[in-house]
């Protein structure tokens, strides 16, 4: 005789033994199954450990969201300069508009010799009383620009 069958053997002998004293199914299945207060805490301490980690999870999406603050710099003028790749020597100024409203942008344009240009970037953002400043300097070669003022004059 295996082992299992002999465990359905005295599970039978017990159920009999059950039904002849005329005992409550409840008292004859409480060595097998689990007890509702036993399941409530079981289920309480899931649900305990469960919303644990949703917290840490949370707080941790969050701090990671924190780090990923985007800092305007100057790379951005550049990108948005070899889009048209057209210089008028002088100066501009602007900001990012809604995108970036703490932000502020000077550029200056200076040909140097055939069609080479210098071109300086500087974006300005005041944080608290001190300005914080991002400066650079790019070379950009476009022979189709003009000297002169945004006017399109040459110069002398």
């Amino acid at each position: 005789m295996n082992v299992r069958s002999a465990k359905c053997e005295e599970r039978s002998a017990r159920a009999e033994r059950c039904s002849s004293r005329h005992l409550s199914l409840v008292t004859c299945h409480s060595h097998w199954a689990f007890t509702l207060l036993e399941v409530m805490i079981a289920t309480a301490i899931f649900f305990t450990a469960t919303f644990a980690i949703l917290g840490v999870v949370a707080t941790t999406l969050r701090n990671a969201r924190a780090l990923q603050k985007i800092e305007v710099d100057a790379g951005m003028l550049a990108a948005q300069l070899s889009l048209t790749n057209r210089l008028y020597e002088g100066s501009e100024s602007g900001d990012f508009g809604d995108l970036y409203p703490d932000y502020t942008w000077d550029q200056e344009n200076t040909l140097i010799t055939n069609g080479l240009w210098r071109v300086d970037f500087v974006v300005h953002r005041r944080v608290g009383r001190q300005p914080v400043d991002t400066a650079m300097s790019i070379l950009v070669f476009s022979p189709d620009s003009q000297a002169g003022g945004f006017g399109g004059g040459l110069r002398p």
